[in-house]
Parts: C-alpha cells; sequence; structure tokens
C-alpha cells in the first residue's frame, strides 16, 4: 500500500488512488462485467492487478485478455501478481492497436481502473469515444467511482456523456470495504 501511495504523491493524475482497490470492489467489477460470456476482455489502468487477478478468475479458458497500464511500476506489480495476464505498458487511447495484434477488432468487454474524476473535460469525451468504438454493439464497458467523486464536476461530466455513448448504464450498491467507498458503474451500447 505504500509503494500505491507513494506512486500517487509522485503522479495523482495517472494514479487517481491513494490505495489499491479492494476484492470486494473486484469482485463487484467482475459481477457486473458478466465476464464468463465475454470472448475478449480489456482491462484499462490495470494498478497493482488486483482486478486483473479476479477477471483471470472470472472468464473463459479461450478468452482473449490484455490489461494495459501507464505506470511501469504499476505494470510490474500487475505482472509479478497475475504472471499469466499480458499487460501493456500503453496509454488505453492505443487499445485498437493492441486488440489487432490478437485478431480483434472489438472487444466485448472493457473493464477500467481509470481515474475518470480527475480527468478534464476533453479528456474524458476522447477517452469514452476510444472505448465506444472498441467495444462489440453489445459490448459492456464497467467503471468505479468513488464515493463523493460522481458530485465533483468531473464526476457530473463524466455521468453526463455516457448516455452519449451507451444505450443502458446502471449502479451498483455501494461498496464500503474499499479505501475510499466506490460504487460500479456498467453500461452496454
Amino acid at each position: 500500500m505504500l509503494k500505491f501511495a507513494k506512486e500517487f504523491i509522485l503522479s495523482p493524475r495517472n494514479t487517481g488512488a491513494i490505495a489499491p482497490s479492494s476484492s470486494e470492489l473486484a469482485t463487484t467489477i467482475t459481477r457486473v462485467a458478466n465476464l464468463a460470456m465475454a470472448k475478449s476482455v480489456v482491462e484499462f489502468g490495470s494498478g497493482t492487478g488486483v482486478f486483473t487477478e479476479r477477471i483471470l478468475e472470472n472468464i473463459g479458458r479461450d478468452t482473449i485478455f490484455f490489461a494495459m497500464e501507464i505506470n511501469p511500476v504499476f505494470v510490474k506489480k500487475t505482472q509479478q501478481r497475475c504472471p499469466n495476464a499480458i499487460v501493456y505498458q500503453d496509454w488505453s487511447y492505443n487499445v485498437k492497436k493492441y486488440l489487432e495484434n490478437h485478431g480483434q477488432e472489438y472487444c466485448d468487454c472493457i473493464v477500467s481502473g481509470l481515474p475518470w474524476t480527475l480527468f478534464d473535460e476533453a479528456e474524458q469525451s476522447r477517452m469514452l469515444k476510444v472505448i465506444s468504438e472498441s467495444l462489440s454493439p453489445n459490448g459492456t464497458f464497467v467503471s468505479f467511482t468513488y464515493l463523493g467523486g460522481n458530485l465533483s464536476p468531473g464526476g457530473r461530466r463524466f455521468r453526463k456523456f455516457l448516455p452519449e455513448h451507451f444505450s443502458v448504464i446502471s449502479k451498483s450498491r455501494m461498496v464500503w470495504n474499499n479505501l475510499p467507498p466506490a460504487f460500479v458503474y456498467s453500461c452496454t451500447k
């Protein structure tokens, strides 16, 4: 946890949190994502691999999966925690290149740990467009927001942008056993 806090201090916009996500939040996000049916899954912002580990436990044996993380310290942490996971050190904006490398035009699910409330309007808009264009026609996008983050200007803007890209949007119950508490958005094209 101290390494995570250090990365937050060094780069708060890229890290977005003071602590790794809890096991309970990882369980909620993977349950909401309904990964068992997905043929291809991509994770944005793998952090220390908490979600990655749970994704690997829930996807099918033949499911194509890879994670993307910009922070080299977190890439290494994810690879140590999940040695069978493919983790690319790159910006999530470049997901199409990696989908093509895996012989895919689209993916069925994107699980995001990105710090949406810290992104400005242009970054949120650009990233949601990339996500929408990378998902299959009935694809699912799942992400989480911290308690209170949804009330911040970035959180309100993110919530406003979602209907521009997704026809069905739902929220999970609050996951209190997380620092800070969080809930999960599930969005379907």
